[in-house]
C-alpha cells in the first residue's frame, strides 16, 4: 500500500513542478537580450575603466600598474574639489527651484479650475523636448551680452545690462537653463502621482470641511513623497553629470568657465584633451562615488522621515 500512494504523489510533484520551471525558463530567455546588453554596453566599459584608473601612462616604460595612486592624486586635486564644490553648489540653489516650480504647476493642473490645462500642459512639458544642445545655444544667444535682446532691452531703457556670463552670474544662468529644461519633465512624474490618489480621500476632507488649500496640504502633499524622493533623486544624479551647457557656454565665456568647471567637464578635458585616460578614469570613478554616497544619504534621510511620520 506504502507503494501504491507513493507513487503518484512523486507524479504529481512533477507535474507541479514542470511548469514552474517552463516559467523560469521562459522567463530568463526574456531577460537575456537585456542581460547581455547591460553587460556589454555597461558592466564591460566600467570593469574596463576601473582597471585603466589602476595604471599609469609613463614617458619611459609605457604604462605601469600604480594601484591607488591615481585616487590618492584625484583626492588631493584643487581642480576636482573645486569642480564638485562648484556643481554642490549649484544643486543647492538649482533643484529646490525647479521642484517647487513643478509641484506649483502639477497642483495647479491637478485642482481643475485652470482652462486649456491640457494646452498649459503641454507648454510646460515642451522644453523638456528641446536637446540640450539647442536650449543652451538659445539661451546663449539671449544672454549676450553685446547681441542679445536683454542687453538690448536695456539699452534702449538707459538702465545697466546684467551681464548674465559674467563670473558672479553665470551659476544663476546655468541654473535657469536647466531648470526651464527639466520643470516639465518633473511636473509631469507629480502630476501623475497626483492622479492616482483615490477620490475617496478627496470626498472624506471635502465633508470634514476641508478647503482646497487644506486638501493639498494635508492630503495631496503626503501623497506626492515617494514622486517628490523620485525627482529629487533623478536631480542629485543629474547635477553633478552637468556637462552639457557649461561646455557650450564656455564658447561664449572662456574667461569664466574652463576645463574644470565641474567635474564630469573637468574628466573629458583630461581624457580628450590632455589625453591622460588613466587619470580621467579615476575623476570619473570619483564622481561616480560622490553621486553614490550623495544619493544613498538622501534615501536614508527620506526613509528614516518616512517612518518616524
Amino acid at each position: 500500500m506504502a507503494t501504491t500512494t507513493t507513487a503518484p504523489a512523486s507524479k504529481a510533484v512533477r507535474t507541479k513542478s514542470s511548469p514552474r520551471r517552463r516559467h523560469g525558463t521562459a522567463g530568463a530567455l526574456f531577460i537575456a537580450p537585456f542581460m547581455v546588453l547591460f553587460v556589454l554596453l555597461f558592466l564591460a566599459p566600467l570593469g574596463y575603466a576601473a582597471y585603466l584608473s589602476l595604471f599609469q601612462e609613463k614617458l619611459i616604460g609605457g604604462s605601469s600598474f600604480v594601484g591607488l595612486d591615481n585616487y590618492v592624486t584625484a583626492l588631493k586635486d584643487p581642480l576636482l574639489r573645486k569642480g564638485i564644490g562648484r556643481v554642490a553648489l549649484f544643486f543647492i540653489i538649482q533643484v529646490p527651484v525647479m521642484l517647487l516650480l513643478a509641484l506649483f504647476f502639477a497642483l495647479a493642473l491637478d485642482s481643475g479650475l485652470l482652462r486649456l490645462s491640457r494646452v498649459i500642459r503641454l507648454g510646460i512639458f515642451v522644453p523638456y523636448a528641446v536637446p540640450s544642445v539647442i536650449a543652451t545655444l538659445m539661451w546663449g544667444y539671449l544672454y549676450g551680452p553685446d547681441f542679445g535682446p536683454f542687453a538690448q532691452i536695456s539699452r534702449d531703457l538707459h538702465l545697466p545690462a546684467p551681464h548674465f556670463l559674467s563670473d558672479s552670474w553665470m551659476l544663476g544662468s546655468l541654473a535657469n537653463i536647466v531648470t526651464w529644461e527639466f520643470v516639465g519633465y518633473n511636473m509631469i512624474i507629480l502630476y501623475a502621482a497626483l492622479r492616482t490618489i483615490p477620490a475617496e480621500l478627496y470626498e472624506a476632507a471635502a465633508m470634514d470641511g476641508a478647503g482646497a488649500w487644506r486638501i493639498a496640504w494635508s492630503v495631496k502633499l503626503p501623497a506626492l513623497r515617494p514622486a517628490l524622493t523620485l525627482t529629487l533623486l533623478f536631480s542629485v544624479i543629474g547635477s553633478f553629470q552637468l556637462f552639457n551647457e557649461p561646455s557650450l557656454l564656455m564658447k561664449v565665456a572662456p574667461d569664466v568657465i574652463n576645463s574644470s568647471y565641474t567635474a564630469n567637464l573637468y574628466a573629458y578635458s583630461v581624457a580628450f584633451i590632455s589625453q591622460q585616460t588613466n587619470y580621467a578614469a579615476t575623476v570619473s570613478f570619483i564622481l561616480g562615488l560622490v553621486i553614490v554616497i550623495v544619493s544613498y544619504a538622501f534615501l536614508l534621510t527620506a526613509n528614516r522621515r518616512r517612518r518616524t511620520s
